[in-house]
C-alpha cells in the first residue's frame, strides 16, 4: 500500500541516547527512519519509517534473522508507542523484544491500522 508507514513515538526517562538506542534497533527491520532524536531536552521523539519508492511498507521488508544491529542498552525505561500497519506493528513488537526487555501496554486496532504501547526496561 502506497504511503504506508510505521510511527514511533518515544518517551524515554534517560534522554535522547535512549531514544537514539530504541531507534537503532528498529533500523535492522525498517531501514533509516526520517530523522534520529537528538534534542536532550525533548521529552518525547518521534520517528517515521516511510514506505519504499516500490510501494513496499517497512513491515514488508524482509527479516535479517539476527539480533538488531547496534541496539545497545537503556539507562532507564522508555515508553514507546507503535502505530502503523497491524504487520508493521507487530514486527516493530517483535523487534523490540529481541532487543530489550518488553512489557505490552496494550493495543488499539482501527480499521487499516493499529497502535501498540510498549515499555522497555533496561
Amino acid at each position: 500500500m502506497p504511503g504506508t508507514q510505521l510511527t514511533v513515538t518515544l518517551s524515554p526517562q534517560g534522554g535522547a541516547a535512549d531514544a537514539q538506542a530504541v531507534v537503532r534497533a528498529l533500523e535492522s527491520a525498517f531501514g533509516a527512519p526520517d530523522e534520529v532524536p537528538a534534542d536532550d531536552r525533548a521529552t518525547v521523539h518521534t520517528a517515521t519509517f516511510a514506505a519504499d519508492p516500490d510501494g513496499r511498507s517497512p513491515g514488508d521488508r524482509p527479516a535479517d534473522g539476527g539480533a538488531p544491529v547496534g541496539a545497545g542498552r537503556l539507562s532507564a525505561p522508555v515508553t514507546v508507542t507503535v502505530q502503523g500497519t497491524p504487520d508493521a506493528v507487530r514486527r516493530a513488537s517483535e523487534t523490540l523484544a529481541g532487543a530489550f526487555t518488553t512489557r505490552d501496554q496494550g493495543t488499539a486496532s482501527g480499521d487499516q491500522e493499529q497502535e501498540r504501547q510498549l515499555l522497555l526496561e533496561p
